[in-house]
């Protein structure tokens, strides 16, 4: 809010601009911009859960949870964000609920990621691997690696996301997720080839 005078000369409050100097713009252009947002990045939030929780309810939930704390911060949001893509920001958002989601549950989720025509439906995981078997060996090992580097193969490859995006998402420089995604993958390959070797 700005301050104006009033005709004692004492300072008014008004409701014509918030604190930032922006345009007050009206909830339904808020509740507008937020319906495409959330058009938009659905999918991908859904993905993101699904991957980081493994399995389909607790991702509805979680998805449903991103968007509602999104969206009460959805105003600051945009006017922070100079005109970059806010799907960094809900990535980030779902990110974090899902750590506190471990947290409270204090174990790993109740059923794993091992449904393969599930999630060969999701945005370019075909392009990962091709094959069923493949896919379920690929699937296991994911969920084997650290967090971090869990965090960042489900974000570039289940997402399509660019290191920019994922630095953004994570709370990482550009170069510390360059090495971050550099290292998950060659873990990733040496366990796929352990777990080949093991197999076989």
């Amino acid at each position: 809010m700005s301050e104006e005078k009033q005709d004692d000369g004492s300072p008014r409050r008004t409701r014509a601009q918030p604190d930032d100097g922006s345009p007050q713009r009206s909830k339904a252009q808020v509740d507008a911009d937020f319906s495409e947002l959330y058009k938009e990045h659905l999918r991908d939030v859904y993905s993101y859960a699904y991957y980081r929780v493994g399995n389909h309810h607790d991702a509805e939930d979680l998805t449903e949870q991103t968007f509602l704390q999104a969206y009460r911060h959805f105003e600051r949001a945009q006017r922070e964000s100079n005109g970059r893509p806010l799907r960094p920001w809900l990535i980030r958002i779902a990110h974090n609920l899902a750590a506190n989601l471990y947290r409270d549950r204090s174990r790993k989720p109740a059923a794993s990621i091992e449904d393969p025509d599930a999630l060969s439906a999701l945005r370019t995981t075909e392009e990962i691997v091709e094959g069923r078997e493949e896919l379920s060996r690929v699937l296991s090992a994911v969920t084997d690696l650290p967090e971090d580097r869990r965090e960042a193969l489900i974000m570039r490859f289940a997402l399509g996301m660019d290191n920019r995006e994922i630095a953004r998402a994570l709370g990482r420089s550009d170069g510390a997720t360059k090495v971050l995604i550099h290292r998950a993958i060659r873990q990733l390959q040496a366990k796929v080839r352990e777990d080949e070797g093991s197999a076989a």
